[in-house]
């Protein structure tokens, strides 16, 4: 037990213990020591439990004035001290007590604090925080490498600002040394990625202070490769799939349908949504059925309309919804599908006559575009074939507009980041499966009127279009420059650039939040629950729309910076440009093979004249190149 005089440890400081009073003691400490100046010491009293405090020594000090006055150098001691402690394996933890004693010989109780106060100083030992939680002080012996690491550390605290000083000196001069100055740069990277505005490190080295020169100073300063694609993140996307997990299918009542069904769609698609299936008499176009889980306000529901869409970059797909949730809910992965269908009754120059959406579950054969080509004229296939040519037919005649510029795939080596562009050839199977979608839009939008839901329709407005259109590529460029953008709202309205009087897009609701929510209104109705109201509905597809457009710069730029990244790889790559635009001397060259625009000085060509070029001056950060005549 504590008697009067001995010598305890009260909040990090030494503390005498005067009386006691009851189950309390009453502790004398210092609250402001002696200065240089001749200012006295300040001391206080407070009454204090066993559990406040940590007994150093039971035998009294001579005066809490003496304890704080000693002073001793332990540094060779304690070295010594720690040389034979390393020698006992068994060793763990030693009490302060023993380790005062092999360093100073005895213990004395006026020089316990000065001890304690060192041996917690130096980086031999470590203090065991939870011993000293519970009112024990023990230390454990540290590694050569973790006193190694604390002296490196220590130092640098101590020469901050000639360090930093250095390290801003070798910035200005792009001569980082890696990996240890990386530690340094993480503002740059934070201001590369759009995640902050300023940058202090910029700021010292008096350098530009935007998310592309501090993206060439990563590259420059080998920080990050040039493959680097900071795109995604500077428009809040991660690379990663959400993480809300969709639970399994529940179970409900579902029509069986016993007709074949098949999901085309490109080799490298992983998450098919949709299919397509005729029984006879009707034309069947069945979509993946999430909608089945998600409700509306849910925190599936927020999460998805936050992202608005799956983002798609060559680097993979960073989805609406989680991964987990395709093998249940994507079509055709399972040996049963789950499925919300749009049976529609056609008449013969393929207009709607009427659509049902039905809750279906359905066998799904998976076809890719070439295949369904190959096998456009079999008796499975060509039904399908002919609907989409009629429908084409019917929607041309309506004044539809179609503009066909080249396309490429991009794929990204995941661990070498070897660029390989590919062209994505089209079937007329695309155009097929196009036209089965178009028809389920327009069944769902006619569906949602008739039954007045509020519903996201998608209009546009028509074009006014020049007289003469010119033939190739620069006939399709003046036809998309008269293009007006499409229009998302809950008043039905003629799109026509698709010939269509009523439309709505319900076939991705995987991918697409405004399929998603189309899919929650039709459910509703369906389930005759209540209804979104249009204020509501107006709300979600501002949200979703505002994030799907976020999301398609992203993956536009993406894109550009792996095309960019590809030249790189391919400094000796030439090929084909056609003229589309004449703007002075200046011509605006297409050049298919990378699905790229560039614009050539004082050069001569007609439209769609073709020459060829190569690359120059290719910047990924600014997402510029130069193609030159060759």
């Amino acid at each position: 037990m504590p008697a009067k005089n001995s010598l305890v440890l009260y909040k990090n400081n030494a503390a005498i213990i005067t009386d006691r009073e009851g189950d309390k003691y009453i502790v004398k400490y210092c609250t402001q020591p002696a200065t240089v100046t001749g200012k006295k010491a300040v001391y206080a009293e407070q009454k204090i439990r066993d559990k406040d405090f940590i007994l150093l020594s039971e035998a009294p000090v001579s005066s809490l004035d003496n304890v704080l006055a000693f002073s001793k150098d332990y540094t060779s001691a304690l070295e010594e001290a720690r040389e034979l402690f390393l020698s006992d394996d068994q060793l763990s933890q030693i009490p302060l007590r023993d380790l005062m004693e092999i360093t100073c010989g005895e213990v004395k109780s006026d020089e316990v604090f000065c001890f304690l106060t060192a041996v917690r100083s130096s980086l031999l030992f470590n203090l065991d925080d939870q011993n000293f939680k519970n009112g024990l002080i023990t230390f454990s012996i540290r590694s050569d490498d973790e006193i190694a690491r604390l002296k490196k550390e220590q130092d640098e605290k101590e020469h901050a600002g000639e360090i930093r000083a250095a390290f801003i000196s070798r910035l200005k001069e792009k001569k980082l040394n890696l990996p240890d100055d990386a530690v340094y740069m993480g503002d740059v990277e934070a201001l590369a990625l759009g995640k902050i505005d300023k940058s202090k490190t910029l700021s010292e080295a008096g350098l530009p202070q935007t998310p592309e020169k501090a993206h060439r100073l990563l590259i420059d300063t080998r920080i990050w490769p040039e493959t680097k694609n900071p795109h995604p993140t500077r428009f809040g996307f991660s690379f990663s799939s959400a993480k809300e997990t969709l639970g399994a299918v529940p179970e409900e009542e579902r029509m069986v349908l016993d007709h074949k069904c098949y999901a085309i769609d490109s080799e490298w698609s992983s998450d098919p949504d949709d299919a397509i299936s005729w029984d006879g008499q009707y034309l069947w176009v069945h979509i993946a059925d999430p909608a089945c889980y998600v409700l509306p306000d849910s925190p599936i529901d927020k999460v998805a309309r936050e992202r608005g869409t799956t983002l798609y970059i060559p680097e993979g797909a960073s989805r609406m919804l989680c991964e987990e949730c395709l093998e249940d809910y994507a079509l055709g992965l399972k040996e049963w599908s789950v499925a919300l269908s749009f049976k529609l009754k056609l008449t013969e120059n393929c207009e709607v006559e009427s659509c049902e959406v039905v809750k279906t579950k359905i066998k799904v054969e998976r076809l890719t575009y070439k295949y369904a080509d190959e096998h456009k004229d079999s008796p499975e296939l060509k039904v399908f074939f002919d609907i989409a040519r009629k429908n084409i037919e019917r929607r041309n005649s309506n004044g539809a507009i179609s503009i066909n510029f080249p396309e490429v795939h991009i794929s990204v080596d995941k661990e070498t980041k070897k660029v390989s562009l590919e062209n994505d050839e089209k079937y007329e199977s695309n155009s097929m499966i196009c036209e089965m979608m178009l028809l389920a839009g327009e069944g769902a939008a006619r569906f949602a009127f008739k039954n007045g839901l509020p519903f996201p329709y998608v209009s546009q407005e028509a074009p006014d279009l020049p007289e003469n259109i010119r033939d190739g590529y620069a006939g399709q460029l003046q036809i998309l420059k008269k293009m007006h953008k499409r229009s998302v709202g809950v008043t039905p309205s003629p799109h026509a650039g698709l010939g269509l009087s009523f439309y709505s897009q319900v076939t991705s609701p995987l991918r697409r939040y405004g399929d998603l929510i189309a899919h929650e209104q039709l459910r509703a109705f369906l389930d005759q629950r209540r209804t979104l109201t249009k204020d509501e509905m107006l709300e979600r597809i501002a949200a979703g729309d505002a994030a799907s457009i976020a999301a398609k710069k992203a993956s536009r730029l993406s894109d550009t910076h792996w095309k960019l990244v590809y030249l790189l790889q391919n400094p000796e790559w030439v090929g084909d440009a056609y003229c589309i635009d004449i703007k002075g001397n200046d011509r605006v060259f297409l050049i298919p093979e990378l699905d790229m625009q560039g614009t050539i000085p004082l050069t001569n060509e007609d439209y769609n004249d073709c020459i060829k070029v190569r690359a120059a001056d290719i910047d990924v950060t600014t997402q510029t190149v130069n193609f030159i005549k060759v």
